[in-house]
């Protein structure tokens, strides 16, 4: 019997840090694993670049339409201590899928989570944030806004 994981704080959890390791620079991604020990980890697949298929809906609800296609690079792996870490990221780049594979590995064990939040997570989170505000910042020095003069009636 099939049951809904949707809305469980792991999966919640889980859907939030892939996201992030999947947006962060490479740069980022080799800082914080770089602070962490190298585990040991056997390839479940490794890197391979692809095309996917994006598809939209008209009005966020009507008929389905293709998009346009993106580059995608996928792996999977698995840690000596069991736990199976996959990424999907945009582009071609094998180190980053390798990395990000890593890192959620290593989030989902038990004895490396607490370190991987703290030297990886919670800095790309930063970065993120940091992103956004910038961005909003840059919106909002751009934004005009517009007003409606009403005619007198003439007596």
């Amino acid at each position: 019997m099939l049951q809904s994981v949707d809305g469980s704080p792991e999966v919640n959890g889980r859907r939030h840090w892939m996201g992030l390791l999947a947006r962060a620079a490479l740069d980022e991604l080799e800082q914080g694993i770089g602070a962490l020990p190298p585990p040991a980890h056997e390839w479940l697949r490794r890197p391979e670049t692809g095309l996917f298929m994006l598809r939209g809906r008209i009005g966020g609800t009507g008929d389905r339409f293709n998009l346009g296609e993106v580059t995608v690079t996928r792996c999977a792996l698995r840690l000596a201590t069991g736990e199976t870490g996959v990424a999907y990221v945009r582009g071609r780049s094998h180190r980053h899928a390798e990395l990000a594979a890593l890192a959620d590995a290593l989030l989902q064990s038990p004895l490396h989570r607490e370190a991987a939040q703290q030297t990886l997570i919670a800095p790309l989170e930063r970065s993120a944030e940091s992103a956004r505000m910038r961005m909003q910042q840059q919106a909002q020095s751009t934004r005009v806004e517009f007003f409606t003069v009403a005619r007198e009636a003439s007596a």
